[in-house]
């Protein structure tokens, strides 16, 4: 028996990575998927090659009119939301004398307001429909503690967290249950710019920070987006409805809370 089956999810940045394996996994698990996306024809091709269960839709997390029009074209597509998982996200790096104000701004519209107005939205939903839904958030060990180079997103990431606690406090009333997944280092194409960043500021070069931080993972490499799937589904399943406003920590070992 699939986990999920008969529940329609929305995924944000889901068009490939981290988000086009959980819209798989929940696919597997008998779920219908709608693949939110800025890049509109990568998660067109995406919900493509996923088949009948997956639904394009775009959604650009940093305006509103956007996020309300993706709501409404999952609605429409799939008749009702009962799993959100808030992924969307992007990551700088800098020393804390040469970062920008306009991109500092950006990454916080994207990580942070994204995730908080996508939640709000669909939760109004969930609470309107009164469906007992689940909302998963991904975090990042980088929201645990602070990096030289990474203080932006550090910080973005350490309020996904408390908007999770915040949030899961509040929902578990109606019924909906928010937790959050927090990853370490995810093998994926995000990784180019990462190293890149490291290349740029640590003098190290292409592809030594990607080694060294593999090396440095407890459980022998860096993660991939297909360990972090099974507690996706887990937290989107009945097995956890007791389970409010928690963080996961799925990162082979780099950290223990």
């Amino acid at each position: 028996m699939t986990r999920l089956a008969g529940k329609s999810a929305l995924i944000t940045g889901a068009a490939r990575g981290i988000g086009r394996a959980f819209a798989e996994a929940y696919v597997r698990e008998g779920a219908r998927v709608a693949i939110a996306d800025v890049d509109v024809h990568r998660a067109e091709q995406t919900a493509a090659e996923i088949g009948d269960a997956a639904l394009a839709v775009e959604m650009d997390v940093t305006r509103q009119d956007s996020i309300d029009a993706g709501l409404a074209r999952t609605i429409d597509g799939l008749g009702q939301i009962d799993i959100l998982i808030n992924n969307a996200a992007i990551f700088n790096a800098a020393p804390l004398v040469e970062i920008d104000r306009a991109e500092y701004q950006r990454v916080f519209d994207i990580n942070v307001a994204g995730t908080l107005f996508t939640m709000q939205a669909v939760a109004q939903h969930m609470i309107d429909r009164r469906i007992r839904g689940r909302i998963i958030n991904m975090a990042s060990q980088a929201g645990r503690r602070g990096e030289p180079l990474v203080a932006v997103y550090c910080a973005t990431k350490a309020a996904v967290i408390s908007l999770t606690q915040s949030a899961g406090l509040n929902l578990i009333k109606h019924g909906i249950n928010v937790n959050a997944i927090s990853p370490g280092v995810v093998e994926g194409e995000h990784w180019d710019g990462v190293d890149a960043f490291f290349a740029k500021y640590e003098g190290k070069a292409p592809g030594q920070k990607k080694k060294e931080v593999g090396e440095a993972v407890p459980y022998g490499r860096m993660g991939r987006a297909e360990d972090l799937t099974g507690m996706a589904v887990f937290l989107a399943s009945d097995e956890a409805a007791y389970i409010v406003a928690q963080c996961y920590n799925v990162d082979g070992g780099q950290w223990m809370s």
